[in-house]
């Protein structure tokens, strides 16, 4: 009955939003952050100021971007990430704003326009100054086999994954996408996200304010349920995939 109300929901809508977070990449086999055995209960997250301050740090944080150790690459979408993938195929849904940072989206085809990331993306490299993108495949010979902590090849300056680390200023441009896109939505779906982060997690509730129907759907409940048009707890891609043609 709640998959149907979700159907219905969908098949209403004019112009819906998705947002998602670990939990639709954990049906991938990519770690979620906080629970137990999550990545930070394996390792402790680098800051961004000691990232920039230490050559010890960058070290580190590239030791672990090179030999996987955050395992948020490398994975394949799973069927729920497909899901969504045909319903913004479809017109439905006109963006994906997404806490993740695996490329799981982009790879299950949705164009790079319509998916907004909200903490980056641990796929390719940035510079800090310049911002010139930076492929992995091209930084780690260097630093595998010589030790050589990756520079841009452009300016010579600090060149790190391009995520948002712990201390490190929220994106400007998604986030004010983001709201664009959340305040012009009729219906906002949560996948797989606990919306405890914030500023990311204020989306929903926004949404709400401004007369969209707010759908979550995650394994536990979140403090953002009692809100919420309609709650569903249980894994995404068999949910998604039993409604979404």
């Amino acid at each position: 009955m709640s998959a149907a109300k979700l159907a219905a929901l969908i098949e209403a809508s004019e112009r819906a939003v998705v947002f998602t977070g670990a939990g639709i990449s954990t049906e991938s086999g990519i770690p979620d952050f906080r629970s137990p055995g999550g990545v930070w209960s394996k390792m402790k997250p680098i800051m961004f100021q000691d990232f920039v301050a230490s050559a010890d740090k960058r070290r580190e944080a590239w030791t672990r971007a090179f030999n996987g150790t955050a395992g948020w690459t490398g994975r394949s979408p799973n069927a729920g990430h497909d899901a969504v993938a045909r319903l913004v195929a479809a017109g439905k849904v006109s963006a994906v704003i997404t806490q993740n940072v695996d490329n799981l989206h982009q790879d299950s085809g949705i164009p790079d326009e319509r998916v907004i990331e909200l903490h980056g993306n641990a796929s390719y490299a940035t510079c800090l100054d310049c911002g010139l993108r930076h492929e992995l495949h091209h930084l780690k010979p260097a630093f595998v086999e010589r030790g050589e902590i990756p520079a841009c090849r452009a300016c010579g300056s600090i060149v790190k994954t391009a995520t948002i680390s712990f201390g490190q200023s929220m994106p400007e441009g998604p986030m004010a996408r983001a709201e664009e896109e959340t305040l012009s939505c009729d219906l906002f779906i949560v996948l797989g996200s606990s919306l405890v982060v914030y500023p990311a997690a204020g989306f929903p509730l926004l949404a709400k304010r401004n007369g969209a129907r707010l759908v979550i759907v995650n394994r536990e409940p979140t403090e953002q349920d009692p809100y919420a048009d309609l709650v569903l707890n249980g894994e995404i891609g068999p949910l998604l995939s039993s409604i979404v043609p």
